[in-house]
């Protein structure tokens, strides 16, 4: 019996009259050469010589290119029938989720392929985005680097991932079953109890170690270790489940204590430091009360310096900054005598002779003002006003600087002081000395210094300003510290012991200053001194 009819009949109910895509396709060609009606209505062909009339004569799969469908068709040969899943693509309709499945048979020695295509239900798109999701969260809950453990309403444990088996030192599985209490460290177990049931009434979301910051769990073997815990919850068919989030901080509690150990151990240091800094500040201002009483022993006091170390150097800077005025305006003086050798030049020599005088004897005034900065800090030191001539002062200490300048500098005064002044002069003639030797010195070449002094009203304002590098806001809180430099100036010579001494001298004479300084613009000193009226004596 011929088996024609039983071909065309299998064929007819295989193919043609199949509820699904079912076509051929030809390997030799690259392409189909049949499609079944129900194909071409899933796929939203009009017909199948529509669909045989594309260009590609192939599935629309945007997600598989022709590489992928070339390896596809070589698994299906090898094998005998290969099975895929993809999207597929509609002309006139959304895209649909499919299951693809290739057959591999021969005629006549040439390669084809029978192509079912099965639409996927959403059932079937729910099982397997539900399947998907399980196992992604399998391999969260498995390999989390925290320990999670999931109990219900009584405290019995669900389940427990792999890192809380590690962490309480149990075998794989051994935890599950177990109540909760196991877990907490021995007496704690009925306050557990009582928490556990405040918990299930108003269940929370808890931030990790926000309710307690020394919690500890137990081990297996009944050792306990610090923890840090936070709770989530959720219901599974109206019942409630706990997951607890479990995070071993050994390592962050012995970092702590090792933490606060180093602090106590800064802290002693830092007292140790502040015992010898109080130290060498007495021993800095014994020296000073020595040479206050030795004068004429200065060498041997100097040479005792040297035990001292960093005092000695520190008062060698202050000697060669303050000395430098005064010894400056005495070998201008002597200069300037020699080029008056005539007898009726004899008034003008008188006058350098006594600048000479008037310098040597301030200078030995600085001198005592560095050998009494322990004196002036006991209360010992008193300002003593007289009757004096700001515009004279002003003009004399001008004088006195001027061997101080850089080239192209000048001295801008600009004094409204009609009448004579009671103040201190000499105090308010060092003030003057250093705040313009200061001036001169943080100002560069062909630069103004103003100084402007006014009276009114009993006070007496003097300003000196310049144009130099500045003192940053940082350094401004501590300028008036004794020693202490502006980090930018560490390279210009100085003692820090300027504005100490200016501010001290303020404080006999009852009087203020005020500093405005900004970076590589310059510097303002204000002072407001209180001064008596005497005019009518």
């Amino acid at each position: 019996m011929s088996l024609s009819p039983f071909t065309t009949a299998l064929t007819d109910v295989l193919i043609t009259q199949a509820a699904e895509f079912v076509g051929v396709y030809d390997a030799t060609r690259g392409w189909f050469t049949q499609v079944n009606p129900a194909g071409v209505r899933l796929l939203g062909y009009p017909s199948e010589q529509a669909f045989l009339d594309e260009p590609s004569r192939t599935l629309p799969t945007p997600s598989f290119s022709a590489d992928d469908w070339a390896a596809l068709r070589e698994r299906a040969r090898r094998s005998g029938r290969q099975e895929v899943e993809t999207t597929i693509s509609r002309p006139e309709a959304e895209p649909i989720q499919a299951r693809i499945e290739l057959i591999y048979f021969e005629v006549e020695g040439r390669p084809f392929y029978l192509v079912r295509l099965s639409e996927q239900t959403r059932l079937q798109q729910a099982e397997r985005e539900l399947a998907q999701s399980v196992r992604r969260f399998e391999a969260v809950f498995a390999n989390a680097t925290i320990g999670i453990i999931v109990c219900n309403r009584t405290g019995a444990i669900v389940t427990a991932n792999q890192m809380a088996h590690q962490q309480f030192g149990y075998a794989e599985g051994e935890l599950t079953g177990q109540q909760i209490e196991v877990l907490v460290p021995m007496g704690g177990g009925p306050h557990h109890e009582k928490l556990r049931e405040s918990f299930n009434e108003r269940p929370s979301v808890r931030a990790m170690g926000a309710h307690r910051g020394d919690l500890e769990a137990r081990r297996k073997d009944n050792s306990v270790f610090p923890v840090e815990v936070s709770l989530s919850y959720f219901y599974l068919d109206q019942e409630l489940f706990v997951v607890s989030y479990v995070l071993d901080i050994t390592y962050k509690r012995n970092a702590d204590l090792a933490l606060i150990a180093e602090r106590q151990r800064v802290e002693r240091l830092n007292a140790e430091l502040e015992q010898k800094v109080a130290d060498r500040t007495h021993a800095l201002l014994s020296t000073l009360e020595q040479l206050e009483q030795r004068k004429d022993e200065l060498a041997k006091a100097l040479a005792a310096e040297q035990e001292l170390g960093e005092l000695k150097s520190r008062f060698v800077s202050m000697a060669s900054h303050e000395f430098r005025t005064p010894l400056t305006a005495v070998l201008t003086s002597a200069s300037l005598i020699e080029k008056y050798p005539a007898t009726e030049q004899q008034d003008k020599r008188l006058r350098h002779l006594d600048r000479i005088r008037q310098s040597v004897n301030h200078l030995n005034d600085i001198l005592e003002e560095f050998l009494s900065v322990g004196r002036i800090e006991e209360g010992k030191v008193e300002a003593r006003p007289a009757r004096l001539s700001l515009p004279d002062l002003v003009q004399d200490t001008i004088a006195d600087v001027q061997g101080l300048l850089k080239p192209g500098q000048t001295i801008a005064p600009e004094v409204s002081c009609p009448r004579d002044l009671w103040l201190d002069s000499s105090l308010l003639r060092k003030i003057l000395v250093n705040l313009l030797s200061n001036a001169i010195k943080y100002s560069g070449e062909n630069s103004v210094v103003t100084v402007q002094a006014a009276c009114a009203d009993g006070q007496l304002r003097l300003r000196v300003q310049d144009q130099g590098v500045g003192i940053s806001q940082e350094d401004q809180e501590r300028l008036f510290e004794r020693f202490f430099r502006a980090r930018n100036v560490t390279n210009v010579p100085g003692t820090g012991l300027g504005l100490y001494i200016i501010a001290k001298y303020l404080e006999l004479m009852h009087g203020t200053i005020d500093l405005q300084s900004t970076l590589d613009v310059g510097t303002t000193v204000t002072l407001t001194i209180p001064y008596e009226d005497h005019s009518a004596d």
